[in-house]
């Protein structure tokens, strides 16, 4: 085979045009999901249900292998670690088998976040030991732990209102990553 024969391989794209694919890509996937879960909440929540429970199970199985496994953990830690394996895999079986309780319990550890993060922002303004202004810090404190206590309250709501406005959120991000697209190259 002579080389005029041989079969010329194409030039890799430039990276202003891969530039303009991937933010391309991204807004137009972060659209699509905002509509998606604007449109069909319950199947979206169904969705992060399955993946939370998923999540959980590759999770527990990966503790479980670790303990096994671990040459460098001695028998104390390596039991921990075994023991909280069977836990997060018991808690993803449970999930996947009751989708809906997953995720009131995923609001409910959320709450707890909210609650705990109130908590420590408040002390922090008191104490001084914030980055924020004193006042600023017991502000979004009491509004944190305020938030914790009606995810508890009404968890069904707080979980349709999180897929809500994540719905518009991932569209607004969708929008204005379509602003920043790089110019088209010159021909």
């Amino acid at each position: 085979m002579s080389v005029a024969n041989t079969p010329s391989a194409s030039p890799a794209p430039s990276p202003l045009v891969l530039e303009r694919s991937f933010v391309l890509a991204t807004a137009i996937t972060a659209i699509v999901m905002g509509v998606i879960a604007l449109l069909w909440p319950s199947v979206t929540l169904l969705t992060v249900a399955l993946l939370f429970g998923a999540y959980l199970i590759v999770t527990g199985i990966f503790r479980l292998v670790l303990a096994i496994t671990s040459s460098t953990l001695s028998t104390g830690p390596r039991l921990l670690v075994g023991f909280l394996g069977v836990l997060v895999l018991v808690a993803g079986v449970l999930a996947l088998a009751n989708p809906a309780q997953s995720l009131v319990v995923l609001a409910l550890v959320i709450g707890i976040g909210w609650i705990v993060d109130g908590i420590a922002a408040i002390i922090g303004g008191f104490t001084g030991r914030t980055a924020l202004p004193r006042w600023l810090a017991i502000v979004t404190g009491v509004v944190s732990v305020l938030g914790g206590f009606v995810i508890f309250f009404v968890p069904g709501v707080a979980i349709a209102t999180f897929v809500l406005i994540g719905g518009w959120i991932l569209i607004a991000i969708g929008a204005t990553t379509l602003l920043s697209l790089p110019p088209k190259p010159r021909a």
